[in-house]
């Protein structure tokens, strides 16, 4: 009985994203009828960049993953939105640098761009928000990160996932805490694919 009801609340959860998604962006190729599941990858993700200029590189950004993480903690501290704007993955970056390569991209996923950009988008801006409403505008009193010693290796990418920030809560008191996303690391510069967190 529990494993019926378990099975029937994980349907009408992949049913609630899906409508979700359907109703949050617009329907690909409206006059064939085509959806987005069954057009081949190269097709859909030549649509996706439609208007977007191409890139080769990662603009902005950090020349280190330290100094990424310094520029995220100070503008968290100042709640300077548009420093922390400057520190994530565009959607340009994504669509030329970072979805060709990446493993959610390719078999047996098989996520369309439209679609694992929604999905990386959402949880950035509602990490965004979380982190804001938390740790916004205070001091963190880092002491210090960690990232997984082998990133992923995904082409010319490398993503390094999942990060901890060490921060003081008190006198004596050293919480660990995920307050950002993957980070990638691309011909020398720094980028967050996202701000989701855990907080």
């Amino acid at each position: 009985m529990k494993t019926s009801v378990l099975r029937m609340l994980g349907i009408a959860g992949v049913l609630g994203v899906a409508a979700l998604v359907a109703h949050s962006r617009p329907t690909p190729v409206q006059a064939t009828g085509v959806i987005d599941s069954v057009i081949p990858r190269g097709v859909a993700l030549e649509r996706f960049r439609q208007g977007l200029p191409k890139v080769d590189s990662l603009s902005g950004g950090a020349r280190s993953r330290d100094a990424l993480v310094r520029d995220y903690i100070r503008a968290l501290e100042t709640r300077d939105t548009t420093a922390l704007a400057a520190l994530v993955m565009t959607r340009p970056e994504y669509a030329w640098l970072y979805y060709p390569t990446n493993p959610q991209a390719l078999p047996p996923y098989d996520l369309s761009p439209s679609l694992l950009w929604f999905m990386i988008e959402q949880r950035s801006q509602q990490g965004l928000g979380h982190a804001l409403g938390e740790r916004g505008g205070q001091p963190l009193h880092v002491v210090g990160y960690g990232c997984d010693a082998r990133p992923s290796e995904e082409g010319e990418n490398r993503v390094w996932a999942p990060c901890m920030v060490r921060r003081l809560q008190a006198p004596g008191d050293t919480v660990t805490e995920r307050l950002f996303g993957p980070i990638l690391e691309r011909g020398g510069r720094f980028k967050f694919v996202s701000l989701a967190n855990k907080l």
